[in-house]
C-alpha cells in the first residue's frame, strides 16, 4: 500500500536529480529518456529481486552462498589467528561483551582476501567472464553505451572502481570526456564482490536479509551512476557517433592455482589500503573532534565533526524516506561515508541501537551507504586513472569531485527508490 512515506521518497528522487541538474555543464540537456529508464530499471529490479517468488528464492540461494563465504573465511582466519578472529569456542578468557569479538582486522579483511581469490579463479574459468559480459550488453542496449564503456561499468559492479576500467584499459584516451567520466561515478556509486561479502558480515546480526539488500543495493547503483553522469557532464554526440569501441584485454592466469595466488596478493593489496585508510581518516576525524572540544557545548553535548555532517544530511536523509525522528541518525551515517568511508559508516549503522533507527530507515541506508563515493576515493580515483590514462590526468582530477558528488546521489537514488517500495515488499 502507497503511504506517505513513500511519497517522501519521490520527493528524495527530485531532489537528487534536481542536485545534478544543478551541477549540469548544459543544463538545456537533461536525458529525460535515460532517466526515466534508469528508474524504471532500478524499480523492477527491486520488484523482481524481492517480489517475484521464484526470484527471491533465488536471491536468497545467494545469499545463503554469500553467507556461507563469509563464515569459511572466518574458519580460516580462526585458523591462523586463533580467538582474535572472534570464533566463540577459542575465546581463553570469560566474555562481559559478545560484540568485543567483532574486530575489523580478523573478520572483515579476510573475506577481502578470499573473496578476491575466488572472484581470479571464477575469471580464469570463464564464468565470471561471461557474467560481465552479459551485464555489458544489457547497459549497451538499455543505456546507448558503446562497447568498452558497458562492459567497463558492468566489470566495476563485480570487481570495483579501478578495476572495471583495467578491462578496457587500451580504450580510455579514446573515450569522450563523457564516457570517462561515467566510468569514475559509476565506480563511485557500486561496491566491488570483495567489499558486499564484508558488508554481509558487519550487517549480519542486525538486518534480516542482509546479504540480498547489499548484493540489490550494488546493482541498482549502476544505472543510477550513468543516468545522473549523463545529466552532470552530456554525452558527446560527435565523438560517440564515430562508431563503437571495441572492448578487448583483460586479465589472464596461467592456472587456476595462479589465478588463486594472484587474486590472494589483489587482496592483499585492497585489505592493507582499507586498512591504513581507515585508520588515517578516523584519526584526523578524532584529531579535528579533539579541536572541537575546545568549543561550548551546544544543545547540551560537545561540538563534533558527527554532529555537524548530521544536521548537514539529515534533510536528504529525510528526503529518502527515513522519518525525521531517525534523520538526524541517518544523515549521521550519511556524512561517515563521505567522510570516513562506507566501511565505517556500515559499522556505526550495525552499532546503531534499535531505538535510534527504525528497521525501514536501517533497509534505506544500507542502500544509501552502499557505494565508493568518499573523500578516499578521490584519491584513489586520481593515482589509479594516472596509471591508466596518464595522457588524461588533467581531465581526471578536473571531475573527480563532481564523480565523487554523483556517486553519492546515485546511492541516495537507489535508497529513494527502495522507500517507495511498500514496507511489506522487504518482509
Amino acid at each position: 500500500m502507497f503511504r506517505g512515506e513513500n511519497a517522501q521518497s519521490l520527493f528524495g528522487m527530485a531532489l537528487v536529480l534536481a542536485l545534478c541538474w544543478l551541477m549540469s555543464e548544459d543544463r538545456r540537456r537533461f536525458p529525460w529518456k535515460l532517466v526515466a529508464g534508469a528508474l524504471a530499471v532500478q524499480a523492477l529490479l527491486v520488484l523482481a529481486l524481492f517480489g517475484v517468488p521464484r526470484v527471491r528464492q533465488a536471491v536468497a540461494f545467494v545469499s545463503q552462498g554469500v553467507e556461507g563465504l563469509a563464515a569459511s573465511s572466518q574458519a580460516g582466519a580462526a585458523f591462523v589467528f586463533g580467538f582474535l578472529a572472534g570464533a566463540p569456542d577459542q575465546q581463553p578468557y570469560p566474555l562481559s561483551n559478545q560484540g568485543a569479538l567483532f574486530v575489523f582486522a580478523f573478520r572483515v579483511l579476510p573475506v577481502v582476501l578470499v573473496v578476491c581469490a575466488l572472484a581470479a579463479l571464477l575469471w580464469h574459468w570463464r564464468i565470471l567472464r561471461w557474467i560481465t559480459q552479459g551485464f555489458g550488453l544489457v547497459f549497451r542496449r538499455l543505456f546507448g553505451l558503446r562497447g568498452a564503456p558497458a562492459l567497463a561499468t558492468a566489470a566495476t559492479v563485480f570487481m570495483g572502481q579501478i578495476e572495471g576500467p583495467i578491462f578496457v584499459r587500451n580504450y580510455l584516451d579514446s573515450l569522450s570526456r563523457s564516457e570517462l567520466f561515467l566510468l569514475m561515478a559509476v565506480g563511485m556509486s557500486c561496491v566491488s564482490g570483495s567489499t558486499m561479502v564484508a558488508y554481509v558480515t558487519i550487517l549480519h546480526d542486525m538486518l534480516p536479509n542482509a546479504a540480498a539488500h547489499v548484493m540489490t543495493a550494488s546493482i541498482i547503483s549502476a544505472p543510477a551512476g550513468v543516468a545522473l553522469a549523463r545529466i552532470v557532464v552530456p554525452r558527446d554526440l560527435v565523438i560517440e557517433a564515430q562508431g563503437d569501441v571495441s572492448p578487448s584485454g583483460s586479465k589472464t592466469y596461467d592456472s587456476s592455482v595462479d589465478a588463486v595466488m594472484k587474486g590472494t596478493l589483489d587482496g592483499l593489496q585492497i585489505s592493507f589500503n582499507m586498512a591504513a585508510t581507515l585508520i588515517v581518516f578516523v584519526a584526523l576525524t578524532a584529531l579535528l573532534n579533539g579541536l572541537l572540544a575546545g568549543f561550548p557545548n551546544v544543545g547540551g553535548a560537545p561540538v563534533t565533526l558527527e554532529r555537524g555532517l548530521g544536521l548537514l544530511f539529515a534533510p536528504l536523509a529525510w528526503s529518502l524516506g527515513v522519518p525525521w525522528r531517525d534523520a538526524s541518525a541517518a544523515g549521521t551515517l550519511l556524512g561517515v561515508k563521505m567522510v570516513l568511508t562506507e566501511f565505517t559508516a556500515f559499522i556505526r549503522l550495525g552499532a546503531t541501537p534499535a531505538a535510534e533507527l527504525a528497521p525501514r530507515s536501517r533497509v534505506i541506508m544500507t542502500y544509501a551507504l552502499c557505494g565508493y563515493a568518499n573523500i578516499a576515493s578521490v584519491g584513489i580515483n586520481v593515482a589509479g586513472f594516472n596509471v591508466l590514462a596518464p595522457n588524461r590526468r588533467s581531465e581526471v582530477i578536473g571531475m573527480v569531485w563532481k564523480a565523487m558528488a554523483v556517486g553519492f546521489l546515485a546511492t541516495c537514488l537507489g535508497a529513494a527508490v527502495v522507500g517507495a517500495m511498500p514496507a511489506a515488499l522487504f518482509g
